[in-house]
């Protein structure tokens, strides 16, 4: 248990800054992430180097397409989220009611990554928010050691959890469901409301951080064309049409198992309404051999990164990240750690 960060004691009780519920927690008790736990005028965090979820990834996996394309990530996570998603795919470790894990330290983590060969550590699979200084001081550390570092995230941060991690995050995935709808979130996420994630990702971009999207669409209870199309030209206007944007198929699982995959009919449906809004690279997710899959560029066409599923089987872009055919700027950043060519061939 280690003391928390951007926390305010108030008369009421102390109120936890680090994620947009700003839960006001009594003595003895927890938060809604049942993570932070409030002691004598403090609040712990008891997560701390508590880690639930490990393993080497490829960048792509995140998702990240335009993030130091074919490069390894060093996952990890702890317990417990900040969102109670009825489809989440990590469920047995988000919604546990006690956190469990192996302690580890940062160094821990970073020796790890270098061991198996990782570019830089991705802070994910729960949500990198509730276990925040465990992420900054690791970051930190690999920071130094030249590694990049990325959040998988619900988005579901303050101004001040950004400007505290800004230093040391290089990307993040914004992970959007049934297209950032509100009913939807507050009815099968038990998240209250959605503006302070559009509040985040402004300020992400604002501070350099690289920005990545993803939409996950769910039939039946999360097939909104009206809210795609709303996310799409937001997207646009503040972050810039050349945002990544991937449009994620469903698969059922936990409390929503009586649901059908997403048909890929439903998916492009979906691409091309983001299409429409003047997006330039939207990509497909879960529906392995799409042609959505890879990286096209916009001006002339070239298949400049081309994917199996979370793999990447060439990566033809030039040593500045850009087309090699008409130089075009495909907004790839984090070109240092880029692995061109063909990199993760061996795993067909």
């Amino acid at each position: 248990m280690r003391e928390a960060v951007l926390y305010s004691n108030l008369k009421s009780g102390i109120r936890c800054d680090l994620c947009a519920r700003r839960c006001i927690i009594h003595d003895g008790e927890t938060g809604f992430c049942r993570v932070r736990i409030a002691r004598d005028g403090k609040l712990y965090t008891i997560v701390y180097g508590l880690i639930d979820g490990m393993a080497a990834d490829p960048i792509e996996k995140k998702p990240l397409f335009h993030f130091a394309p074919g490069s390894q990530a060093f996952s990890i996570s702890t317990s417990s989220c900040n969102f109670r998603c009825q489809f989440c795919l990590n469920y047995h470790s988000a919604h546990r009611e006690k956190p469990v894990g192996e302690q580890l330290s940062s160094e821990d983590i970073v020796r790890l990554a270098e061991r198996y060969n990782c570019s830089g550590i991705t802070y994910t699979y729960t949500e990198p928010t509730i276990f925040m200084e465990f992420a900054h001081d690791t970051a930190k550390i690999a920071h130094e050691r030249g590694m990049f570092n990325t959040f998988v995230t619900n988005g579901y941060l303050t101004p001040e959890a950004i400007d505290y991690i800004t230093p040391y995050l290089d990307a993040a995935s914004v992970n959007f469901k049934g297209s950032g709808n509100k009913s939807f979130y507050n009815q099968l996420m038990s998240v209250p409301k959605v503006d302070p994630i559009f509040t985040a990702m402004k300020l992400m971009k604002e501070k350099g951080i690289f920005i990545e999207i993803t939409n996950l669409i769910i039939p039946e209870v999360g097939d909104f064309g009206d809210d795609t199309k709303k996310l799409a030209e937001w997207t646009v206007e503040n972050l810039g049409s050349r945002t990544p944007f991937h449009i994620i198929a469903f698969a059922p699982t936990y409390k929503l198992t009586n649901i059908p995959r997403t048909p890929v009919e439903m998916l492009e449906k979906h691409i091309s309404i983001a299409k429409e809004a003047g997006l330039e690279f939207i990509y497909s997710g879960n529906i392995a051999g799409h042609d959505y899959e890879n990286t096209f560029c916009p001006k002339c066409g070239f298949k400049a990164i081309e994917r199996f599923s979370v793999y990447l089987k060439s990566n033809n872009l030039n040593e500045e990240g850009r087309c090699p055919k008409c130089n075009t700027d495909l907004n790839i950043s984090g070109v240092k750690w880029m692995v061109r060519g063909n990199s993760q061939q061996r795993i067909f």
